[in-house]
This record gives C-alpha cells, structure tokens and sequence, in this order.
C-alpha cells in the first residue's frame, strides 16, 4: 500500500524539563514514515526560566491563575526559537507545511481529566505564517489518555521496519519508557529524572544542573531514603500512566539533610530505581 504525501512539519517542544526549547524539521506522512532533518535547543530567556520554576512549584497557581502574560512570553519565546532556528538552517517559509507546538507544562493531573500547557498556538500561526498544530496533551486527555508520554507516536514511526523489539527511554524532567514489538506499543512514565536534581542543584549550588554529573558522581547514594521513595503506590500502577514534574517533589525533600554530594547522588539513584523498576 502507497505511503500518503510526506509533509515538512517543524516540531516545536519545550515539555517538562525547562531545559529550553527544542526545535526540529520532519518529513513525515504523519503515521509510519520520518525522516529526520535538523535540531537545535535554544534557552528560555533567564527571566522567564525562573518565573516558570516557580509556578510549577505552586500547583493552586499553575491551575487556576490565568497567566495572561506569562502564556505571551512562553509564546514570544517559541516564536523566537523558530525564527531563528529556520534562519540559521536557511528554511524558507513556503517550505513548511505545518508547525507541531507542544507548549510548555505547568501543571498535570490526567486522574482529573486537567492537564495545562502555555504557548499559543493561534499567535504561532498568525505571527510565523505557517499553520500550528497544537495542545497534544490537553486533546489526548479529553479523549481519555493519560496526555504523556507522547514521544511513543514518533518512536512507532522511527521503528516501522524493524524485525525486532524496540525499548526507547527518554529522560527529560519526567522519565518515559516506550516498547515496541510489531503492533505492540507500550509507553508511560517511569518516574522523576532530571526535575529533582535540577531543583536541588538551584537551591543548593545556584545552578540549574549538575554539568557532567560531577557532583552526583563524587557522592553517595542513601539507599535508606531511595527505598521510601520506591514505596509509592505509582509504581505498582499498570501502564499507561504519567505524572506531574512536581509529583515527587514534596517527598524529595528529605534530601535536605544530605550534603549537596549525597543528595545529588540520592535523588540521581530515585531515577535509576524507578528506571529499573518499569
């Protein structure tokens, strides 16, 4: 059976981490066939990195305060991303045919149907020229899923002609497992990865990661709080399932009575456990 016409779609994501911003160019026929193009990851601007840390870290805010003008600069920022991204690959604009923004994640409770992403897709368009596909998740979650992870529909694509099983993790803020064999696809959340160590590593070192896992590296692991964390009734939960960036964190905070080293390496051997475990 003919593949359907490949599309050129720039993905625009900035999910959970708070990293920056990812941006990359497909052609794609939107179900089996990729083929991957350039990428590139541009920083959120200080101000706003900082402002977004703090609202995800306030659930009653990141739920019900309407965010008018932080969703503007949230947008500003991916608007920038792309315009730069396609001047340094030199895109030209009728080359695309479509636009994926994924928008940034403040807050994720797919047990209550509510999931909330900021980043305007109708100014994308309007601003950039090019038709913007978005709100993924808050779709997926009013049709019943879980809303994340959503790398597994690329993942699919990626392995169409392989002859064998296929397991895929990827660590961002939240860790995400996906398995492949043939029809079969599994995919869900495993647990924190990098949000917890990225928090920690503010707050104790005022940096927002710890550079090659140095610290981490030269600390060791409290295996006593590595099984409390462990003992969450999540990980016993069949997939699918999927968290918030800021599920763990209340209970990750018993690292404060740890040395940067230990804690680092404590909340680091959290993601390894969980990993493990799914």
């Amino acid at each position: 059976m003919p593949h359907r016409p490949l599309v050129t779609a720039i993905g625009v994501i900035s999910g959970t981490s708070m990293d920056g911003i990812d941006v990359a160019v497909v052609d794609t026929d939107g179900d089996a066939v990729v083929e991957a193009g350039p990428g590139r990851t541009y920083p959120y601007p200080e101000n706003v990195r900082r402002r977004l840390l703090g609202l995800v870290a306030d659930p009653v805010r990141a739920r019900s305060d309407p965010l008018e003008e932080l969703d503007r600069e949230v947008t500003d920022a991916h608007i920038e991303a792309v315009r730069r991204f396609m001047a340094e690959q030199q895109i030209d604009r009728g080359r695309v045919d479509l636009i994926g923004l994924h928008g940034q994640t403040v807050y994720h409770r797919p047990e209550i149907r509510f999931t909330r992403q900021l980043g305007s897709g109708q100014r994308v368009a309007r601003d950039l020229g090019i038709d913007t596909v978005s709100r993924f998740r808050h779709a997926d979650v009013a049709s019943g899923g879980e809303g994340a992870p959503l790398a597994p529909l690329y993942h699919r694509a990626l392995a169409a002609d392989l002859q064998q099983p296929l397991m895929v993790l990827n660590l961002g803020g939240v860790a995400n497992v996906t398995y492949i064999d043939g029809e079969v696809v599994i995919a869900f959340d495993t647990g924190p990865a990098n949000a917890p160590l990225d928090d920690f590593m503010l707050r104790r070192r005022g940096v927002p990661y710890d550079e090659d896992g140095r610290l981490t590296a030269s600390g060791t692991p409290d295996a006593a709080l590595i099984r409390d964390f462990m003992n969450n009734p999540y990980f016993e939960r069949p997939a699918p399932k999927s968290l918030d960036r800021q599920d763990f964190h209340a209970r990750a905070q018993c690292v404060e009575t740890l040395g940067d080293a230990d804690g680092a390496a404590t909340l680091a051997e959290f993601t390894i456990e969980s990993v493990a475990a799914a």
